[in-house]
Parts: structure tokens; C-alpha cells; sequence
């Protein structure tokens, strides 16, 4: 390991993947329907492409281990398919699916790879969505008693833990736009009591998690939201993009403050009566104390970024696309190399604290279009000065000394990626979903080497 990288000798390089994006066995060995099994049998996504196969890895997953191994990976973030484990969502366990998680586990344990766990990542039991999912005044337990069961069972070999992936996310786009499943349309007051319940399903389940497992365990939640960047380094930038990051979005719950002040600082943000108004649901002192449970480290998916800038008169804009700009396959991706910087200065400047929590990028990568070439290889270029340039910014905060925990890419193989479908690919591994052949990516070959020198060489 090089002595001149500036990244702490605890930090953990990782790549991530989510059960309903790659284990495929749908309705094998016991397993229940979850809310996007049912949204992709309706056709709604594209090409109506389901997640029943995806990368087979229920089936591969020693394979796939294997090839986690060539990499380098020190850690994987994966998800536990709650429908899996409980088939309705609560009730009877489902020990077939169990037992899978637990063999998961050893394998990676046994290949020197570190998993991160996190409890939920969109795949929703059906049965409980019909119960009226995050609105119903029982969610948040029916999330603490399964996120526990899980913690007894597993905890005894994983110390890493996360509650929820990227709520804002499931809550705005399955629940407000339908682009997602399970595809409602909530009105914002309605919205606003599945955005209570959901922070009272984390600060529940951390509670499951540490009260289940009789050893010290990190546990953390992976939040989604993208950068916001000075368009120039000056104090005046700097300060509205800080500004303009932790504002609140009328409409919806996307704003990363309406998430972020009652999680990590125990209140609510500023400005809720004027933004919200009486659709806001209101967080009295012992919601929060139930919600603001401490938590080890700062996790944050972040793919990109805003520029910011203050005008002659004083106000600011927020540039969301620059035109030209360098983009993924995704219209919502733009290549912004600052990205992990500022978001990870900000970050730690507000919620850090004495305790100087770190940060970990729990999710970061580039979707294209990629596909094996003539002579058998992926190449991928894009892709490694994507990483590269993203890296380079967290190398900088490194530098300047905040405390960071890791960097997972996303992700470790093409998958299912939502309503996209199979069309776009964030792998390091390319997956050919008719025959399931698994193929390094030039960027698994490049990310390896990141890795061998803890990132002295980006």
C-alpha cells in the first residue's frame, strides 16, 4: 500500500448491488411478491423488462464472488430481499431464503470481502403495500421486527449495516410520480405521512439492529442526492451552493435537509410551515428522538451535481445542465467531476460533529451502453475517467482531512436497472442476460489497481 495516498488506512473501496436488480429466482424457494414484481408483470417498465432472471444471481452468486475477488473489492454492498425472508412481510419466515443470505455471507467472508448490508432497497412486500405500505401507523415496526430478525441471524459475521437505500427516491417515485412501482399518486398530505413513517422505520430499525446484535456494529442509512457545486471557488459560491443544497423543495420530499436535519441532528428543517404548510405531517420531540437514532457513518449515493452561482444583484441560480456537458446514458446523469467534494464537504461541515462521523459514497458510477467487443473485451474508457475524475474529488477532501469510510461503485455488475430496464449498464462486470456470461470490464481491471494502491494513483 503506497504511503502518499490521503486516504485513511481504514477506508474501504467496495462496489454495490441490490437484490431485486441482480438475484433474479423471483418466485423460487419460497420467496413473496415485492411491489416491483408486480410493476414490471404490469408492463411498466421499459421494454417491459422484468427483474424474474435479471443476472441469475441467486444461482451464480459463487461465480460471482469470484469475480468480486479478481477485482479486489475489500467490500460489497448488497441488500437482503425482504420478501425473501418474510414472504407477506410479516408473519412466517421463509428459512430457504434465509439460508441463501447466510451462504452469501460465508462466501464473501471466506474471500476476504467485507459486506455491508442494507435491509431495504425498494423491493416492498406486496402483501403489506396492499395494507397501505408506508401509510399505514404499523410500517415503521413491520420494518423494525423484520430489519431485527435479519440482525440476529446475520449479525454474528456482519458488522456493517444500512436501513434504507435512497429514500427519497422510493418515496417521490413510486408514490408521487408512478414512475416507479408500486406507481401511485399520493397527494402531498398523503406523501407527507409515508415521509414520517419512513424516517420512523429507520430510527426503529437501527434500534432493531444494535438491540439484536450482542457485538459493536456501524450502522448507517444510504441517502441519495446530488451535489451542488460553485460554478467559481469564491466564499460568495461557495456559500449559496451550501445554501442551495440544504434548501427544501416545495411539492415533494426530495430536498436533502428535509431528510438530513431530522436523521442526523434530531429537528426539523427550517421552513417547513412556509414550504409545506399544513400538508407538512409534523415531527413532535418524540419522533425525533425515535428518528435521530446515532449513527456511525454518513452514506450517500451521489452521481452528479448542480453549479451554483450568485448574480450581479446578489440572488443565485442553480445551473442543473450545462449545455455540451458530458453525460451517461441516462438523461439525469451529467458528468460533474467536483461532485464528491462538495457534497462530502458539505456533509461533514453540518452533520459530522464532534464524534467526526465519516463519510461513505455508498453508491457512484457511470451508466452507458456498453457490450463486448471482436476481441472479447469491454472497453470502457467513459466509464474509467468517470471514476478517475469522481475520485480525484474525494481524494481532495481526503487531503484537506475529513474523515471518510469508503467508496462503493455502482455497481459491481450490469443489472436491472428499474424502469430502465436492462437497456442501460453501470457494471465493472458485463452481464449477457441470454446467456449470463460474465465479462471483467476494462474499468474492473483499472478499478483493481486503484484499489492495490489505496488510491495514491488516481
Amino acid at each position: 500500500m503506497s504511503t502518499t495516498s490521503p486516504f485513511p488506512s481504514t477506508f474501504k473501496w467496495g462496489a454495490a448491488a441490490a437484490a431485486y436488480q441482480i438475484e433474479g429466482a423471483w418466485n423460487e424457494d419460497g420467496r413473496g411478491p415485492s411491489v416491483w414484481d408486480e410493476f414490471c408483470h404490469q408492463g411498466k417498465t421499459y421494454h417491459k423488462h422484468t427483474g424474474d432472471v435479471a443476472c441469475d444471481h441467486y444461482h451464480r452468486w459463487q461465480e460471482d464472488i469470484g469475480l468480486m475477488k479478481q477485482i479486489g473489492l475489500q467490500a460489497y454492498r448488497l441488500s437482503v430481499s425482504w420478501t425473501r425472508i418474510f414472504p407477506d412481510g410479516t408473519g412466517a419466515v421463509n428459512q430457504k431464503g434465509l439460508d441463501f443470505y447466510s451462504r452469501l455471507i460465508d462466501g464473501l467472508l471466506e474471500a476476504g470481502i467485507e459486506p455491508w448490508v442494507t435491509l431495504f432497497h425498494w423491493d416492498y412486500p406486496l402483501a403489506l403495500d396492499r395494507k397501505g405500505a408506508w401509510t399505514n401507523p404499523e410500517s415503521p415496526r413491520w420494518f423494525a421486527d423484520y430489519a431485527g430478525f435479519v440482525a440476529r441471524k446475520l449479525g454474528d459475521r456482519v458488522s456493517h449495516w444500512m436501513t434504507l437505500n435512497e429514500p427519497q427516491c422510493f418515496l417521490n417515485l413510486g408514490y408521487a410520480h408512478a414512475t416507479h412501482a408500486p406507481g401511485e399518486r399520493y397527494t402531498l398530505p398523503k406523501l407527507g405521512v409515508a415521509y414520517k413513517n419512513i424516517l420512523l422505520a429507520h430510527g426503529l430499525g437501527v434500534q432493531a439492529v444494535r438491540t439484536n446484535i450482542l457485538r459493536p456494529v456501524q450502522v448507517g442509512l444510504a441517502l441519495q442526492g446530488n451535489a451542488r457545486i460553485p460554478e467559481k471557488e469564491t466564499p460568495e459560491n461557495i456559500e449559496a451552493a451550501r445554501k442551495n443544497y440544504f434548501s427544501l423543495i416545495p411539492g415533494a420530499y426530495w430536498g436533502q435537509v428535509a431528510w438530513t436535519d431530522p436523521l442526523y441532528l434530531g429537528r426539523e428543517p427550517d421552513g417547513v410551515a412556509e414550504v409545506y404548510g399544513a400538508a407538512w405531517p409534523g415531527l413532535d420531540s418524540d419522533d425525533l428522538k425515535t428518528i435521530a437514532q446515532p449513527v456511525d457513518f454518513l452514506g450517500s449515493n451521489c452521481y452528479s451535481g448542480s453549479y451554483v452561482r450568485v448574480n450581479e444583484d446578489g440572488t443565485s441560480s442553480e445551473i442543473p445542465f450545462v449545455e455540451g456537458s458530458a453525460m451517461g446514458s441516462l438523461d439525469w446523469l451529467q458528468v460533474n467531476q467536483e461532485s464528491l467534494y462538495w457534497k462530502t464537504r458539505f456533509q461533514l461541515e453540518r452533520y459530522s460533529g464532534a464524534r467526526k462521523i465519516p463519510m461513505v459514497i455508498t453508491e457512484n458510477g457511470l451508466c452507458n451502453l456498453d457490450w463486448v467487443g471482436l476481441d472479447g473485451k469491454v472497453s470502457d474508457p467513459q466509464r474509467i475517467d468517470y471514476m478517475q475524475r469522481y475520485l480525484r474529488g474525494l481524494k481532495r477532501a481526503a487531503a484537506e482531512g475529513l474523515p471518510l469510510g469508503g467508496y462503493f461503485y455502482w455497481s459491481a455488475f450490469d443489472n436491472f436497472e428499474w424502469a430502465e430496464g436492462y437497456k442501460d449498464r453501470f457494471g465493472l462486470v458485463h452481464v449477457n442476460y441470454q446467456t449470463q456470461k460474465r465479462t471483467l470490464k476494462e474499468s474492473a481491471h483499472w478499478y483493481r489497481d486503484v484499489i492495490r494502491t489505496h488510491g495514491a494513483g488516481i
